[in-house]
């Protein structure tokens, strides 16, 4: 049986990336930042037992490498790193930078998939698959650029493409892949309710991506058609 863990999989992309997978017969180890407060991710897992739900707050990295370690006799086949923030807030432009909001915003988009595919490497490679999934999004692009602002999200998922670019070439010659994939503009409290895709459409798209994977594919940035996006 094929088995993925997902960051930030209490609602939003993560919550339907464990709805979709669970229907598909997968084991899923569904990471969020306060179990407890997850109603709906534990009525999924109610209903699907090979759904286990795991605490993680991805910028504590103690317990990153915690949880790797309680999962160390596991085979990972897919390591989706979805867990994510906007950062940005209103009125914090251009001469009025957060620059706390910004560093907290790099650790949580950029630097914790970096460690979690540190963490969770030798799981990767006991896997069939050997698959790094990180969620970007097309405010990385630096080529379609032409709105400005959002300067802490945008820098963010611009280095996370960098970063996850550079692991699919260190990564090469064990065999494992890297995957960036963009979701689209969805209905999610982070997306708002004017998106224009609904997230059953954008995660039934991106594991269809995710399941035609092929290593030669490596460190390509698509959407959740499958269409290649400019850095």
């Amino acid at each position: 049986m094929s088995t993925v863990l997902i960051t930030g999989a209490n609602r939003g992309l993560g919550l339907e990336f464990c709805r979709q997978y669970a229907q598909a017969g997968w084991t899923i180890f569904a990471c969020c930042r306060v179990p407890k407060a997850a109603d709906a991710l534990h009525d999924l897992a109610a209903s699907f037992p090979s759904i286990s739900i795991h605490q993680l707050e991805v910028t504590d990295f103690p317990r990153v490498d915690a949880l790797a370690r309680e999962l160390a006799a596991k085979a990972v086949d897919v390591l989706l790193c979805n867990a994510a923030i906007y950062g940005d807030e209103s009125g914090k432009r251009f001469g009025s930078i957060d620059y706390g909001r910004w560093t907290d915003t790099f650790r949580i988009n950029t630097q914790a998939p970096v460690k979690l595919v540190e963490a969770f490497l030798p799981h990767l490679l006991r896997s069939q698959r050997k698959l790094v999934v990180a969620i970007s999004s097309l405010m990385g692009s630096m080529t379609d650029n032409r709105g400005g602002g959002s300067i802490y999200y945008r820098s963010s998922k611009a280095a996370l493409n960098a970063a996850m670019k550079s692991l699919s070439i260190d990564l090469k010659p064990q065999c494992v892949g890297v995957l960036i994939l963009h979701p689209g503009w969805v209905k999610t409290d982070m997306g708002g309710s004017n998106a224009p895709t609904e997230p059953t459409e954008s995660i039934g798209g991106m594991i269809a991506v995710i399941d035609a994977f092929r290593s030669e594919q490596s460190g390509r940035f698509v959407n959740f058609r499958g269409e290649e996006l400019p850095w």
